[in-house]
């Protein structure tokens, strides 16, 4: 642990105070955060998949959308672009 060597204003009674102050986030936050290990999870899955069967990532490519659909989630364009970009290969390793 670090002890500052003068004391600041803003020790952990004052954050926690300022941080009493805050307005509660949007519900619609709390839902996406708490909803965020489900989809790393079932991202992490599809790319598992296509990397272990080059039959797979072809189709998975072919069709993000509806893979995002097996896999449960509505195939927003953010999904379907982080999922792309972890499936296709970067510059140089083709």
């Amino acid at each position: 642990m670090i002890v500052p060597s003068e004391p600041t204003p803003y020790d952990e009674s004052r954050l926690a105070a300022l941080l009493r102050e805050l307005a509660e986030p949007p519900r619609d936050w709390i839902e996406a955060a708490a909803e965020l290990p489900r989809v790393r999870a079932s991202l992490d899955s599809i790319v598992e998949r296509a990397e272990a069967d080059a039959e797979a990532r072809a189709e998975i490519l072919s069709g993000l959308e509806q893979a995002l659909r097996d896999a449960g989630h509505e195939p927003e364009p953010r999904l379907v672009a982080v999922l792309r970009a972890r499936l296709e290969p970067a510059d140089g390793e083709r």
